[in-house]
This record gives structure tokens, sequence and C-alpha cells, in this order.
């Protein structure tokens, strides 16, 4: 029989070997190094050309409206390869062009409009255009299927499952993509799965590169919602090896190997390259907290000041908002701006997710009772998003709510990977 010493220095190494268990390798920088080092981007240089050769037919032909539109698919696409605010704007301005030439009457530029206001996030503009197309009637699955997805948007959710029964069709591909979203959005992740899997298997029958690639990522972001992270990787690379410039893909591969892995130099290594030619905003707010994670504090100053002075450009207009309310809320000095911006937020977007906005930055105002009423009235069994459910779990436990805030918690430490090691480490915390 094993002595009580005996016993407790087992207990004691397997305590030891179990905090000191590193995760899973699962990247290879073998599998990705060759789509970090591509110097030409085929896509950008056709669009560009595309563009090029549109501009010019106007400058012949000014009376052929048709040929806006072509340029604000051309501009839309530069926008997609490059994050450059400006060739959506510039997009929009043809579209709106083209709309009145056409007196708003033609269903096909009313939709490219509204798909352009939904990259803006102009959600309700984009919902009055797309009123306006499905009274036209022309195409109207088209129609109705971006009416799913902007009611959707939007929060109006009874509206959102009015249209996808109006687009319902078996093995249709639309319909699936859409219907996974809705799964997702219930929370059952499971069945959001299952549908985007059965759409990439249409995707790949089709072999259609663009198709095939959006199904891919949108897969990857699923597994790694559900924890199955080799398989979230594996689709990130399908995605690079149809278009190596994908700077989606890449900017996932480098949340696993940040996340996951806990390899933060990598990671910024990789996303170094992805800005190179690749700029968006919210790029800075990723390597600013993996900085953090790194202890280097001068570089996640340097990235959120980048980030401050990126999306204050104007032509961003409410892109941005979620990312700045957050910032906000948790700074003291900035809280006022807070409070705005989630307020709008909801005006234009009445979400669980723009009310947790709000709660958030009640509770970092020290207003505990009116964040609890906002959630429990708008957020509670609304949205099962971690970030939210993380939010929830502070303010309950503020409000005396422990064995609410507990139950949470184990929740949350089991999507550590969605939520990152900083934010991981603070639920534990809780």
């Amino acid at each position: 029989m094993k002595t009580i010493n005996q016993i407790a220095g087992i207990l004691l190494l397997l305590v030891i070997v179990s905090c000191n268990k590193t995760p899973k390798q699962i990247t290879n920088i073998n599998d990705y190094n060759e789509y970090l080092e591509v110097s030409e981007n085929e896509m950008l240089q056709l669009a560009t050309e595309d563009l090029k050769f549109w501009e010019k037919k106007l400058e012949k032909e000014p009376n052929q409206f048709p040929y806006l539109a072509k340029a604000a698919a051309s501009q839309s696409l530069l926008f997609g390869r490059t994050g450059n605010i400006e060739a959506l704007i510039e997009a929009e301005k043809n579209l709106i062009e083209v709309n009145e030439r056409t007196n708003y009457d033609k269903s096909g530029y009313l939709r490219s409009l509204a798909r352009n206001y939904i990259s803006q996030h102009r959600f309700k503009e984009s919902l009055a255009l797309l009123n306006k197309a499905e009274n036209n009637g022309e195409n109207l699955k088209a129609t109705q299927k971006m009416l799913f997805d902007v009611h959707l948007e939007l929060g109006n959710f009874d509206q959102a499952k009015t249209y996808l029964e109006k687009i319902r069709k078996e093995g249709d591909f639309d319909y699936l993509i859409r219907l996974s979203k809705w799964s997702d959005h219930r929370g059952d992740l499971d069945a959001a799965i299952k549908y985007m899997e059965q759409a990439k298997v249409i995707a790949e029958a089709s072999n259609i590169p663009t198709i095939k690639q959006w199904v891919y990522t949108n897969l990857a972001d699923y597994y790694g919602h559900a924890g199955k992270i080799e398989a979230s990787y594996n689709h990130y690379l399908k995605a690079l090896a149809i278009d190596p410039n994908d700077a989606y893909a890449k900017k996932g591969i480098a949340w696993i190997v940040y996340s996951h892995e806990k390899n933060s130099e990598e990671a910024l290594r990789i996303l170094n390259t992805v800005t190179k030619t690749y700029n968006a905003p919210d790029y800075h707010l990723l390597k600013a907290e993996i900085a953090e994670f790194k202890g280097d504090d001068l570089q996640k100053e340097a990235q959120l000041k980048l980030y401050s002075e990126a999306a204050s450009n104007p032509l961003y207009g409410a892109m941005y908002n979620k990312y700045n309310a957050l910032l906000y809320a948790e700074n003291s000095k900035e809280s006022v701006k807070a409070l705005r911006i989630a307020n709008d937020e909801i005006k234009n977007r009445p979400t669980p997710q723009s009310f947790d906005l709000l709660a958030w930055t009640y509770y970092n105002l020290g207003d505990d009772k009116k964040a609890l009423e906002i959630m429990e009235k708008h957020v509670v069994g609304k949205t099962f998003e971690p970030e939210a459910m993380l939010h929830l779990a502070h303010i309950y436990k503020a409000n005396g709510k422990n064995q609410e805030a507990e139950n949470l918690k184990k929740e949350l430490l089991e999507s550590a990977f969605e939520l990152g090691p900083i934010t991981t480490q603070k639920v534990k915390e809780l």
C-alpha cells in the first residue's frame, strides 16, 4: 500500500505536469510561409486594370451609365483586396449616380448600392434600398436573400426568419449558408457547421474559386469557435491555396499561432506581412493585444495610437463604432464618448450586441444596476457571443449574482481559443 506521502507526491507531480502542459502544435511554418512571401497580387492587378478600362470607357461615352456600375464593381474589389476605404466610397458615388440615372428603379443597381452600404455598416439605408428592390419585383429571390442578411444585422430577427422561409430551397447553396448563419445566431454552432459543410460540398462541385474560398474561411471561423483548431487551420490553408493574398485567412492563422500556440513573435510576423499590402484599423488592435501578451507596453501603446489615427478617418463612418466604444468604455476619461457611441449604435443597429456595448459602458461608469437592467432586457438569451457573455458575467458579479457569474465563467473557459489568452486570464480572475 502506498504511503500518504507517496500519494501526495504523485498528486503534486500530476498538478505540475497539467499546469505546464503545452498546447498541441498545429501550425507549421512550411505550410503557409510561401503565402507570406507572395510578391504579386494577381486579383489586385486585374481589378486595377479593369477599373482603368471602365474609366476610359466612361470618358469616351459618359452617357453609358452601365459603365458606372462596372467601375463600382472594380472599386469594391479593390477595397476587398487592400482595405482602402476610399475605393469603397468611390464605388458608392458611382452606384448612387447609376441609380439616379435609372430613377432608383432597377433592382440590380439597388442591390449593388445596398451591398455597398452593408460594407459600410449603413444597414438601415441598405434596408430602404432593398425594400424598393422588393417592390420592383425584378429577380425577387436575390433581393429576399439580401433582406434576410440585413434584417439579421439589424436585429430584426422575426423579419429575418420570415425571409429565410421565403428563400427556402433544400440543397440550395445560398439558402444553406444563410441557414448556417441563422443557426449561429441562435447559438446552435453544431447546426451552423453542418449547414456550412453542406454548402462546402456544393461549392467544391461548382469549382468556382471565389465561392470555395468564401466557404473555407467561414468554416474555418466556425471550427475555431467549436474548438476544432486543426480543422480551422486546414481550411484557412485551403483558402490560401486558392488565393495566396487572402488577408483574412492569414489573420486567422495568426490568431491560431497566438491564441492556441502562444507564439506571439510568429503571430506578429504573419500580421506584419499582411499589413504591407492590406490595411484596416482593426489589425492594429490585434497587434496591440499581442504586444500586451508579450509584456511590450510601448508597442501596445504605439499600435493603439495607430488604430486611433486610422479609425478617425471620417470615411469609415460607423464601421469601427464597436471597437471605439469598447476602448472608450474601459478608459474613465473617455467614458462619455463610449456612452454616445453605444447609443448611436442602438439607433442604427438595435442588436443584442449594441445593447451589450451600452450595458458595458454603464458598468464601467459604476452604474451596475442600470447595466444589469439592460443586459436582462436586451441581451440575455438573445446572443451567445463570448464577449457579451464575459461582460454579463462581470455585471452579474457586480450585482451579487455570484452563481450566475460562476456558471458563465465555466462556459467562457470553454471559449478560451476564441477569447484569446489575455481575456481568458480575465475570465479566470472573475
